[in-house]
C-alpha cells in the first residue's frame, strides 16, 4: 500500500488550517480510507483534538492515527506512514520552516484554505510560492465562506494568478465545524446529513481525486 501524501498548509494564520484537515481526517475515514495524520504545527491543537476523541471513543473508536513528528525525522516517518496507509494528512506549521519546507515537498498535493476576501488572496502568496518552490501542486480552498458572499470574478482570477488551482468545493462558515471539534468529533458524526458534512465529504473526494493526479 501506497498512500497518497496530502499537506494541509497556511502561512497566514485565521484561515482554519487544523479545522479543515481535523474534518478532513475524518471524512476520509468514513469514505473508508486508512488515514495517518501527521500534526507538526507547535501549538499541537490537532494533537489535542485527537486526545479528546480517544478519550470519547477508545482507540479503536477513533478510526485513525495522529501522530507527533518534528525535525529531521519528518520525511523518513512520512515515507513510514505510507506504506501501510491509504492517505497521509499532514498538518504543517503556519510559517516556511524546515519542517513545512519538507512537508510541502513530501506531499503529492497541497491544499491552502483561503478565507473569500482580497487581502486574505494575496496574504496567501508566500504559501503558494513555498509549494511551487518545492515542485508540488497546490490546491486552493475557499473556507469559512459567508452564506452571502459574492466571490466576484476578480478575486479567483487573483487566487490563480497566484499559481493555483482553485477547489469546485467550497466550505460555509459555520459553527458546527468549530463546535464538533470541541467535542472530539467531526461534522460528519454529529450532523451526518448536514449541509457542512456533505462539504466536506465533497471536498475530501475532489482532494484525493488531485493528490491522485499528481501523485509522485
Amino acid at each position: 500500500m501506497t498512500a497518497r501524501i496530502i499537506t494541509v498548509a497556511q502561512q497566514k494564520g485565521g484561515a482554519g488550517k487544523t479545522t479543515l484537515a481535523a474534518h478532513l481526517a475524518v471524512a476520509l475515514t468514513a469514505a473508508k480510507h486508512k488515514v495517518a495524520v501527521v500534526d507538526i504545527d507547535p501549538q499541537q491543537s490537532l494533537t489535542f483534538w485527537y486526545k479528546q476523541r480517544q478519550a470519547l471513543l477508545g482507540d479503536a473508536g477513533a478510526g485513525l492515527l495522529v501522530s507527533q513528528i518534528n525535525g529531521w525525522r519528518l520525511r523518513n516517518e512520512v515515507q513510514k506512514l505510507a506504506e501501510d496507509h491509504d492517505v497521509v494528512l499532514i498538518d504543517s506549521p503556519p510559517h516556511a520552516e524546515t519542517e513545512a519546507r519538507i512537508a510541502v515537498r513530501s506531499a503529492d498535493l497541497v491544499v491552502v484554505p483561503v478565507q473569500p476576501s482580497p487581502m486574505d488572496i494575496w496574504a496567501t502568496r508566500p504559501t503558494l510560492e513555498l509549494a511551487k518552490g518545492e515542485g508540488t501542486a497546490a490546491l486552493a480552498v475557499l473556507n469559512r465562506v459567508p452564506p452571502r458572499a459574492r466571490l466576484t470574478e476578480e478575486m479567483l482570477t487573483a487566487l490563480k494568478e497566484l499559481g493555483a488551482e482553485v477547489a469546485k468545493t467550497k466550505v460555509g462558515n459555520r459553527v458546527v465545524f468549530a463546535s464538533a471539534l470541541s467535542e472530539g468529533r467531526a461534522v460528519g458524526e454529529v450532523q451526518p446529513k448536514g449541509k457542512a458534512a456533505q462539504e466536506m465529504a465533497s471536498l475530501s473526494r475532489e482532494i484525493l481525486r488531485h493528490a491522485r493526479k499528481q501523485a509522485k
